[in-house]
C-alpha cells in the first residue's frame, strides 16, 4: 500500500532499536532486489540490500544486519562494516564506499519507503 508517495514497509513497532531489520521487495536499476529498514539511535534508515564490495545481500539470516555490538551494519560474506546513519563503509574490503540509501519516513506508527529514479516498487 502506498501513502503520500511512499510504499508501506511495516508498522513502526516491528523495527526495534539495534534489532532485526525488515526486508522489502524493490526493483533496483530494473532488477529484482530487496531493500531493508533498521532503527539506530531512534531513527529509521533504509538501504538497498547489496554490499558495496560485491553485489550480494548483507544479512546473514533474514533481517540480521547489525554486527554483535549493534553499532554497525555488517556484510555477512566479507565482513564489511557500515555506519547505520550514512551507509558509509567504515572498514573491510570496500572502505570508503557506501550502501545505496533508500528514502524512508516514519509516520502515524508506520514506516514507508520512497521510490526514486533507480529504486522502484516491484511489479505485482
Amino acid at each position: 500500500m502506498a501513502g503520500q508517495g511512499g510504499v508501506l514497509v511495516c508498522a513502526s513497532g516491528q523495527v526495534l532499536e539495534g534489532g532485526k531489520g525488515v526486508r522489502f521487495g524493490v526493483l533496483a536499476f530494473g532488477d529484482k532486489a530487496t531493500g531493508f529498514v533498521v532503527r539506530h539511535k531512534g531513527v529509521v534508515y533504509a538501504y538497498l540490500n547489496r554490499c558495496a564490495h560485491v553485489p550480494i545481500e548483507l544479512d546473514w539470516a533474514e533481517g540480521e544486519f547489525f554486527e554483535s555490538s549493534g553499532v554497525y551494519l555488517m556484510c555477512s560474506t566479507h565482513g564489511a562494516i557500515y555506519v547505520p546513519e550514512s551507509g558509509f563503509c567504515a572498514g573491510g574490503p570496500c572502505k570508503g564506499a557506501r550502501l545505496r540509501p533508500i528514502g524512508v519516513r516514519e509516520e502515524d506508527g508506520q514506516i514507508y519507503w520512497e521510490p526514486d529514479e533507480f529504486i522502484q516498487p516491484p511489479v505485482a
